[in-house]
């Protein structure tokens, strides 16, 4: 088999596959309600089809009925009577055509608008479920133009296929048997040569047409990828005045777009032109056939202009045959997308009769932990910790320790490839992942909020919460005051991922948000990183009460953040090298001193003299610690960075 059968042979597959997919949405388990709906909407399809093919018959014995005979007065009257009563027939199967097929639409839109909902919302869910690795791999704008064009697809396909394909290719049955017994089998002959050339014509065409429409909507995705990333970067872009260079990266595939999209354009004009004479030659061959029937005395007047209107009849729905039918294709293609998008699958999954995490001290054990999100490389190379219940501890390191992973493998955003994670004892693997992430609580470095009001932000940890409750929580995280001073006050946008606000603002907000949530253990993930010294040492004593009875492990790159935890734990290379208190390590003189005496000479070279190493400003230097300071700076001269 080639390449190109074998690659229509799986497009047929997923054709098939999708409607498959799709079938349980319109004929739902348990959803008697539903499936009478389907029912009445196909009884109401099939009637108005029926008074539709009725409509063309009617017309040509009108026509009849009104030819002049030779009679008696009252034969004339019979013969007006009948015309009129005809006519009026006539009319009611023209109202009786859009009716029903109104009423079939009506009763449908019930089932149609639920499978989109239901569809919707599987997807949507189904994301949220999906790795923090595909979210990390997997660009927004292509994402949620496969959403989008999927869910599209989803009503066109409902729509169209159902209501146009389904009611076309029962029309052309009908009118087909109407040709065999009516007028005879040359007649039928001639109308199933031509719809049949019609339809290969344009199915043909429109294959053709449809790779053509794949690329153009490949380079939509590409430009729309481009116009996301460029917006979402839009002072990055500033920063580095490339404006021009976004646009001139747009504008590429724009005119890769705008390619695909004239050969779209030209291919259609060639379809339209195509079915057009196949119609016509049609038309006009039982045109004469008709007409020579009527010279012949074989056929009435009548039944001529009823061929004439069953071909006109015909042609119309004909005529958008290959716009369905194109867009038919390319909604299963985009549902096709939709549907393989639904069929990746969850990395971190529930294990089957998995129970909810039960907290009762909080202790969280980390044993022989290794993971690396390269299989081929590790970052955390049989990591050691157990941060007792209620205890405070600290994770330092250079960048790419593995400081941030342990955060992550905490709220099981990842599994471990080795050792176990525990927290009072159970494997995190065990348990859910609703009941584990709702006991955790976090502030992480970049802090990012919806784009809705402050106090939705904040209420976000507890949506339950009570607008006293989130000013109590705002008040703890020092930004109340702020929020007052705000014409809108809690009521104020803060913009998509919080750009209305400062880093620092953003970050007390996100600090409220966990503060509100108020969970047995916390994980602070450089929470204290936007914000200025005078207001951090304000934060650091709301979130050392709040920690307080909690356990607590905090993750810092500025360390006279975490001199008052209970352990100071010091990663490098996915090790623990060091572990013990601030003034036991300093006292050592090791790694930890060392990098507390570089960021101690950073501070003096910034700002003059030293900070002291307390958490608050007035805390005197330990003699213990001053003395470990200048061992190390005597012993590593000018200390390399972490």
């Amino acid at each position: 088999m080639s390449s190109e059968s074998f690659s229509a042979d799986s497009e047929r597959r997923s054709g098939l596959r999708t409607i498959r997919k799709v079938g349980p949405y319109l004929w739902p388990e348990g959803r008697t309600d539903i499936k009478i709906r389907v029912v009445l909407a196909m009884i109401a399809l099939v009637i108005g089809k029926v008074a539709t093919v009725a409509i063309p018959a009617l017309f040509g014995a009108t026509v009849d009925s009104m030819a002049p005979e030779e009679g008696t007065r009252s034969t004339a009257y019979l013969l007006i009577g009948s015309s009129v009563g005809l006519v009026i027939a006539y009319g009611a199967m023209r109202v009786a055509s859009v009716g029903f097929n109104q009423l079939r639409d009506a009763v449908f839109a019930r089932v149609g608008q639920r499978a989109l909902r239901m569809l919707a919302l599987e997807t949507f869910q189904h994301i949220h479920a999906l790795s923090l690795r595909f979210h990390i791999t997997r660009k927004t704008g292509g994402l949620s133009r496969i959403i989008e064009r999927g869910v599209k697809g989803v009503e066109f396909l409902l729509r169209f296929l159902l209501f146009s394909m389904g009611p076309l290719a029962l029309e052309l049955a009908m009118v087909c048997g109407i040709f065999a017994f009516a007028f005879g089998p040359g007649y039928l002959l001639v109308v199933v040569v031509t719809i049949a050339l019609y339809v290969w014509f344009t199915f043909a065409v429109t294959e053709w047409r449809v790779k053509i429409r794949k690329k153009m909507n490949e380079e939509d995705t590409a430009a729309n990828q481009k116009a996301i990333d460029s917006l979402l970067n839009f002072e990055t872009v500033k920063y580095f005045g490339a404006e021009r260079r976004e646009a001139e990266r747009y504008d590429q595939s724009m005119q890769a777009y705008q390619k695909a999209a004239i050969s779209t354009a030209l291919s259609l004009a060639g379809l339209n032109f195509g079915q057009a004479a196949i119609i016509t030659v049609g038309l006009v061959t039982v045109m004469v056939m008709g007409a020579l029937e009527v010279a012949a005395g074989t056929f009435t007047v009548g039944q001529f202009v009823m061929i004439n209107a069953y071909m006109v009849q015909i042609t119309m729905p004909l005529n958008f045959l290959g716009t369905v039918y194109r867009e038919i294709r390319q909604s299963l293609v985009d549902m096709g997308d939709m549907f393989d998008l639904l069929e990746v699958d969850a990395e971190i999954a529930d294990k089957p009769g998995a129970k909810p995490l039960v907290v009762s001290g909080g202790e969280i054990v980390f044993d022989g932990v290794k993971f690396g999100y390269d299989p081929d490389r590790y970052i955390l190379k049989g990591l050691d910790l157990t941060v007792h219940a209620g205890q405070t501890v600290a994770v330092v390191g250079p960048s790419g320790s593995g400081k941030s992973t342990i955060g992550r493998l905490l709220f099981r955003f990842y599994d471990v490839a080795g050792g176990a994670l525990r927290i009072d004892g159970q494997d995190v693997r065990e348990v859910t992942q609703e009941s584990l992430r709702k006991a955790i609580g976090v502030v992480p470095q970049d802090t990012v909020l919806f784009n809705d009001t402050i106090g939705y932000n904040i209420a976000y940890g507890r949506p339950e919460a009570s607008r006293d409750e989130v000013i109590a929580a705002a008040r703890a995280a020092q930004i109340h005051d702020f929020i007052a001073s705000l014409p809108q006050g809690y009521d104020t946008t803060v913009g998509e991922r919080g750009l209305k606000l400062s880093g620092g603002e953003k970050q007390r907000v996100g600090i409220a948000r966990t503060i509100l949530k108020n969970p047995p253990i916390l994980l602070l993930d450089e929470a204290t990183s936007a914000l200025d010294s005078e207001t951090e040492q304000e934060i650091l004593g709301s979130l050392r009460e709040m920690g307080e009875g909690r356990t607590v492990i905090t993750i810092a790159h500025r360390l006279s953040t975490v001199v008052h935890a209970d352990q100071i734990v010091v990663l490098e290379n996915g090790e623990v090298v060091e572990r013990g208190t601030h003034d036991g390590l300093l006292a050592k003189g090791g790694r930890y001193a060392a990098l507390w005496a570089r960021q101690a000479a950073d501070r003096e070279e910034g700002a003059g003299p030293a900070p002291r190493p307390g958490v608050g400003p007035e805390e005197p230097v330990e003699p213990e610690a001053a003395s470990a300071m200048r061992a190390v700076r005597g012993r590593y001269g000018v200390i390399p960075d972490g």
